[in-house]
Parts: structure tokens; C-alpha cells; sequence
């Protein structure tokens, strides 16, 4: 019987990419696979169980220390020769100090960090590259989300490409099986916020995220006399002068403007079901899972083509580079042009066949069991 130690700390803090990761390739695991054992950590352990809790082999560790050196430095290390773990998985960084009977598993989701250095401070950065460095170089397995950041990690860090496995993000099932027909979300949406028919965007609210693109194609094309409101959900995480921005338009404009930091879950399946058009301007992304979960409840979407969107070939023609202004203005107004004519349902069946949860897991349990103990 396998014992694998999952280093869970981000179910304390707000929602990210990261948590989704875990999430569903957990999920997957501990359904098919009773021979293993699940150690989660964390400081909230009650965060964790709400996920897990179903599962007889789903057990958790409270961390003591809430500094994150200390417990990814000394506390783990501790809890895996306690627990005599057979294997552990963490996200971006590995302890120094390795039990040789424990292989250790990371993924590296992307190093953006190093390719749009003017995103990130100098600080960040080079604590970043050093932790991130060790890690590849020191884990048993090196994983990552996708072939743009598989590339990047090899390129940067000196590691064989072939000694990087992806196992991407997908789209949680219940995007696939949504309850509510577009119609049912319009009208939930209508009630609740006081909107309907809009383009929307979610993600965090950050430059690189390009949220300013959008508003401002969205004013130079006064899409507001269509009768088309513009929805950013997302918390504003770094400046990018969005806010400021949006406080100078009249209130005219304003009133067809709406940005959410944060809504439920279920009523961000409602807004991406009932949305006219979804579209992600974003610069560089690791993964970039929202533009998926819009599609799988086949909502047309318009999106980047950089970084590890460029694998995301099933939203052709209706891409563009985030970098290039005026390609955007033109691209949005043609996909405005020839919503009613996108084969949705098309696109959500190539997104389900190329990125699953299920296929994810099964390659990290391909990885577990080859290790020889």
C-alpha cells in the first residue's frame, strides 16, 4: 500500500489554479485507487475535508507552523518520517532535507516570472528561481501543466525535456454536466446582479492579465449601443489601473459596466453559461483554465494564442495575440458578427477528449507505481 504525502497549504487561502490541481487530481485518485493512502497538510485541515472528506483513504495533517519556510523546511519533513510516507507531491518547491525512502513529486505549473520579468519585482523573482531551481533538479519527478511551461522549465532550469511529464488542468465534470439551460442562468443572472447579455471575463485582476485591453476595445467599439454589458470577475490582485480607469467613464457607461472580485461557485457556472461571449485577453498564463470551463458549457469564447494558450488550437479562427490592439478590435468585432454561426458544441467535445482530470490522474499514478521502492 502506497502512503502519499500532499502538501495542501493552499486550501488555506483564497481560490487558485493551484487548489483546482490538487482538487481534481485527488478526487480522481481516491475514487480508483483504494491501494493508496492520502496524507493531506494543511492549516485548515476542515478546507480540505469539505473535498475529501467522502473518501476512507483520505487522511489530514494539521500543520502547526504557519510560516511557509518552516513548514516546508522543517514540519514536512517531520510528518513524512512520522507518517513513513512512501511518496510526496508538492506544488513549486521541495524540502532540502529528502527521506530516501520517500520519492518526492513536484509540479512546476510555470515560471512566467522569468519571460515577463517586468510583472514580477526582483525580489520575487530571484527567491522564486533559486526554490523553483532546487526543486527540479532535486525531485524524483517533475511534473508540470503544460507544453509551454514543459518547455520554458527545460529551457531555464537545464533539465531534459524528456524528464518533464505533463499532466495539464482540465474542466472539472460539473461544467460538463450543468443542470441549468442558458436560459435558467440569463434569468438567475438577471435577477440577482441586474444584468444580462454581456461579454465576461474571469480572472484575477492583475497587468498581465490585460483587463484594459478589453474595457478599452469594448469602449472604441461603443458596444454598449448594442446592447452588449462588459462583466469582469476577479479579485483585483496587482495594480493595472482598471478600477481608475473604469471611474472616469460617464454614468451612462458605467451602468453597462459590472466587475465582481468574488461570486459563489454556483453562480460562476450561471455567469459563464449565460454569457453572450467569453474573453481571455490574458498575456501569459501557465494553463489558463477559465477559457475551458466557458466552453464546456459552450459559450463562444475569444481568446489569447501566447504562452500555453497556443495548445488551445479548437478556438480557432477566433484567437488573437494579446500583444497586438488593433488584431483584437478586429477579432472581437468579427466573433460579435458571427456568434449564432460557432459550432459550441463542436469545441466542447474537442475540450473534453483533450484535457481530462481522469487522464491526469491516471499519469500520476503511472508515475507512483513505477518508482521501485
Amino acid at each position: 500500500m502506497y502512503k502519499i504525502f500532499v502538501d495542501a497549504h493552499v486550501f488555506d487561502g483564497e481560490f487558485q489554479g493551484t487548489l483546482t490541481y490538487i482538487k481534481e487530481i485527488y478526487l480522481k485518485i481516491l475514487e480508483k485507487n483504494q491501494n493508496i493512502t492520502i496524507y493531506f497538510g494543511a492549516n485548515k485541515i476542515e478546507n480540505v475535508k469539505k473535498v475529501f472528506d467522502k473518501f476512507e483513504n483520505a487522511k489530514y495533517v494539521e500543520y502547526k507552523s504557519k510560516n511557509s519556510f518552516s513548514r516546508i523546511f522543517v514540519e514536512i519533513p517531520r510528518i513524512i518520517n512520522k507518517i513513513k510516507c512512501t511518496h510526496a507531491h508538492f506544488q513549486y518547491i521541495i524540502p532540502f532535507n529528502k527521506n530516501k525512502n520517500c520519492k518526492h513529486i513536484v509540479t512546476i505549473h510555470d515560471i512566467l516570472f522569468n519571460d515577463f520579468p517586468e510583472e514580477f519585482s526582483l525580489t520575487y523573482r530571484l527567491k522564486r528561481n533559486f526554490l523553483f531551481y532546487m526543486s527540479a533538479k532535486r525531485a524524483d519527478a517533475l511534473l508540470t501543466v503544460s507544453n509551454y511551461s514543459k518547455r520554458k522549465i527545460s529551457e531555464q532550469y537545464h533539465v531534459s525535456i524528456d524528464d518533464i511529464i505533463v499532466t495539464p488542468n482540465a474542466v472539472s465534470e460539473e461544467f460538463y454536466n450543468f443542470e441549468y439551460s442558458k436560459d435558467d442562468s440569463r434569468d438567475v443572472i438577471k435577477n440577482n446582479f441586474g444584468i444580462g447579455n454581456y461579454i465576461l471575463y474571469v480572472s484575477r485582476v492583475e497587468p498581465r492579465k490585460n483587463q484594459l485591453l478589453l474595457l478599452k476595445t469594448y469602449l472604441e467599439l461603443a458596444l454598449w449601443n448594442e446592447n452588449l454589458s462588459l462583466v469582469f470577475i476577479g479579485k483585483n490582485s496587482l495594480d493595472s489601473g482598471l478600477s481608475e480607469y473604469i471611474e472616469t467613464l460617464s454614468d451612462d457607461i458605467k451602468h453597462h459596466i459590472l466587475w465582481l472580485e468574488q461570486v459563489e461557485f454556483i453562480d460562476l457556472k450561471h455567469f459563464l453559461n449565460a454569457a453572450k461571449l467569453f474573453v481571455y485577453p490574458s498575456k501569459a498564463e501557465g494553463f489558463g483554465i477559465p477559457p475551458l470551463e466557458a466552453a464546456a458549457l459552450e459559450t463562444p469564447v475569444l481568446c489569447s494564442n501566447t504562452t500555453a494558450m497556443e495548445d488551445f488550437d479548437f478556438f480557432e479562427p477566433f484567437v488573437f495575440d494579446p500583444n497586438d490592439a488593433h488584431q483584437f478590435k478586429i477579432e472581437l468585432k468579427k466573433i460579435i458578427e458571427k456568434l449564432s454561426n460557432i459550432d459550441t458544441k463542436n469545441i466542447k467535445t474537442k475540450v473534453l477528449l483533450q484535457y481530462s482530470w481522469q487522464k491526469s490522474a491516471n499519469k500520476l499514478v503511472e508515475i507512483i507505481n513505477e518508482f521501485k521502492r
